[in-house]
């Protein structure tokens, strides 16, 4: 693809019609509905007792969550997704793929519940975990001989670091591990990591893909037939599936994504323009910024980037919050991804529960704000900042 948006990758083409109609024309329904049908049953009658003609009970497969998994497939450029009841549960999911001994290679800028996941759940059942930077060079000296899996968020969170995909999927073919791609941040409109090379991209559904702060989901999404497969399976055998109601929501979300994260682009870089010059902000961190040092990499492996971004106060942790309580359209809250512009003080909120010191090596201090930049006007936002960063 031509570099024609802004120095980024082309934004794929009939995604927002692929988003609206993919599965769901008006002649599958029973009475041709516009919108698809909400399927709330939990059990199917039989013709005969163990004669199933597709459904027999929601955890095993509903038509509303069945949809959503196929669209959800098809932006990704997979060939299967699963749903879940969160992201977190799709990333539990992910550990069920593992055994006894086999060992985990993440990312160490990772959202703290991940880090907490892994961390204290994973090695209670034998799984390995250790940690690298973004630098596929870095993962190269940390993979094992027992490494089954690397996990990687990029865009990172909090610090908003970039990693190599194509480069890093090359290691894990190489080692025989599977790449695991957290495309929360970047939703398939602005990254596609199957395309380059990932073996399992994982969403949180919760945030960009919804959109509307109101569906608690994760997803996991795979080229190959024989995991699919697999994640069928655990699917259905660990229970850890999501509502029709809320496959219904994200679906509705959907529509809407196209829209949403071009706006979300544009307010964002907005802000990160305008922070960058304030001086009362030590540093931005943005990937559409110049000054971001794989900026050049996103550009390569991106087609824009979403409305996260983080920034440095000039202050201690006093100074910080005096800046939070005195925002007003940005609400101060831990998720992100929403239509409403939310501000978290990532140290204290969602990641806590990761030790001090890992947090300052990572640049996660007392006056690391991250931005999750909505799609209100523009100029409020600005102006909101404006008035905020005055007070301190």
């Amino acid at each position: 693809m031509s570099n024609t948006n802004g120095g980024f990758l082309s934004l794929p083409k009939g995604f927002s019609t692929m988003a609206i109609h993919e599965e769901q024309e008006p002649e599958k329904w029973a009475h041709k509905e516009v919108i698809m049908p909400i399927s709330l049953t939990v059990s199917y009658k039989q013709s005969e007792p163990g004669i199933v003609k597709k459904y027999s009970h929601s955890r095993q497969g509903n038509p509303t969550r069945d949809v959503l998994e196929r669209v959800i497939a098809k932006m990704e450029n997979g060939n299967c997704a699963t749903c879940y009841g969160s992201g977190l549960g799709s990333i539990t999911t992910l550990l069920a793929l593992l055994k006894q001994g086999d060992h985990i290679l993440c990312i160490d800028d990772v959202y703290g519940g991940t880090y907490k996941l892994f961390t204290e759940v994973g090695t209670r059942f034998g799984v390995e975990v250790s940690f690298s930077n973004c630098n596929v060079t870095s993962f190269a000296k940390n993979i094992r001989s027992n490494t089954r899996m690397i996990f990687v968020e990029t865009p990172t969170n909090p610090t908003l670091q970039i990693v190599d995909i194509e480069e890093l999927s090359k290691l894990a073919k190489k080692h025989g591990a599977l790449l695991v791609v957290d495309n929360t941040f970047l939703t398939p409109y602005f990254q596609r990591p199957l395309v380059l090379g990932a073996d399992i991209v994982m969403h949180s559904l919760t945030k960009y893909m919804n959109g509307h702060s109101d569906v608690s989901m994760g997803a996991l999404v795979v080229k190959d037939e024989q995991i699919g497969k697999r994640l069928k399976f655990l699917q259905e055998h660990m229970g850890v599936v999501p509502s029709p109601f809320d496959c219904y929501q994200v679906l509705r979300g959907m529509k809407t994504l196209t829209l949403r994260m071009d706006q979300h682009r544009e307010n964002s870089l907005a802000v990160a323009r305008y922070l960058e010059n304030h001086p009362k902000i030590e540093k931005v961190l943005h990937p559409g910024l110049p000054s971001h040092p794989q900026h050049e990499l996103a550009k390569k492996q991106m087609s824009g980037h979403s409305g996260m971004l983080a920034a440095y106060i000039k202050g201690d942790i006093v100074t910080t919050k005096k800046f939070l309580k005195s925002l007003k359209c940005f609400t101060l809250a831990p998720s992100l991804g929403d239509s409403e512009s939310l501000v978290a003080l990532n140290a204290v909120m969602t990641h806590s529960g990761v030790p001090k010191e890992q947090r300052e090596k990572l640049g996660i201090t007392d006056n690391l704000v991250r931005f999750s930049v909505g799609i209100e006007d523009t100029e409020d936002l600005l102006a909101d900042l404006e008035q905020a960063l005055a007070q301190i």
